[in-house]
């Protein structure tokens, strides 16, 4: 039998194909001025930056030696997935955070969260087109590719001057609490509030998008999929609430808007 997530932790319906304002919170956008681009996180996604980088580190070659000798560069799939799933994953981890608990929502580094929701996935600019686009599901060999993409992140931003819970989020956005993610991680590592924040954020939006290899799901069909974290102890049921209680609330606000 399938779990009835509509009557989980209490928090409330979970109406099929919710619309979320996921795009009402300022992003990281195409206007801003010569100062601001000089302190956002769009700074560390141009060509030069990148190139620069790779040059100063030589574990980025290391990694990518085998799949990627020549060191191409997907700018133009970097620049569609920070206008997208970055910016799309930087609200929700807003949007999760505006709905916490208040002793929890103290806790959170909103800070550092906004920038490596923009930044968790610039590793993906080294990874092969044939890899990242690939229609149908990827093999073993591709797949250990692909989870180099948030090692490869973290390398390309370590020698910048970002701060270290922010390079912290970057590097392990895939893990969770049960250390059962990637890259993987000793014994003494924890998946604290501000990462389960993260991951969830970029798993629901990962799953309700249109992507090469798979349809978008709905956002029922989502969060029922990371329910399961929960079940597992990979993820706190208090962040999941706050995930339901933000696309709850804004679908509300989406109706209300339309029937005014």
């Amino acid at each position: 039998m399938g779990i009835e997530v509509s009557r989980t932790l209490g928090v409330g319906g979970i109406t099929q194909n919710i619309n979320i304002f996921r795009n009402k919170y300022i992003s990281f956008g195409n206007d801003y001025s010569d100062t601001f681009e000089s302190t956002s996180p769009k700074r560390y996604t141009t060509e030069p930056y990148i190139r620069k980088s790779i040059n100063n580190n030589p574990k980025i070659k290391n990694i990518i030696k085998n799949f990627n000798p020549e060191i191409e560069l997907n700018m133009n799939e970097l620049r569609e997935l920070l206008n997208n799933h970055a910016t799309d994953t930087k609200n929700i981890t807003i949007g999760i955070t505006e709905h916490l608990p208040f002793s929890l929502k103290q806790k959170v580094d909103i800070t550092a969260l906004e920038k490596a929701a923009y930044l968790h996935d610039l590793g993906k600019v080294l990874i092969p087109k044939e890899v990242l686009n690939k229609p149908g599901k990827l093999d073993k060999a591709e797949t250990e590719i692909m989870h180099t993409h948030s090692e490869l992140s973290y390398e390309l931003l370590k020698n910048s001057n970002l701060d270290n819970t922010t390079l912290y989020l970057i590097k392990n956005h895939h893990q969770n609490a049960k250390k059962t993610g990637y890259p993987k991680v000793g014994n003494d590592f924890y998946a604290d509030l501000n990462l389960q924040i993260l991951s969830t954020a970029d798993k629901f939006s990962a799953l309700t998008e249109k992507r090469p290899y798979k349809e978008p799901k709905s956002e029922k069909e989502a969060l029922t999929i990371i329910y399961q974290d929960v079940k597992e102890g990979k993820l706190h049921p208090f962040v999941f609430k706050a995930l339901v209680d933000f696309t709850n609330n804004n679908n509300i606000n989406e109706i209300t808007q339309k029937t005014a």
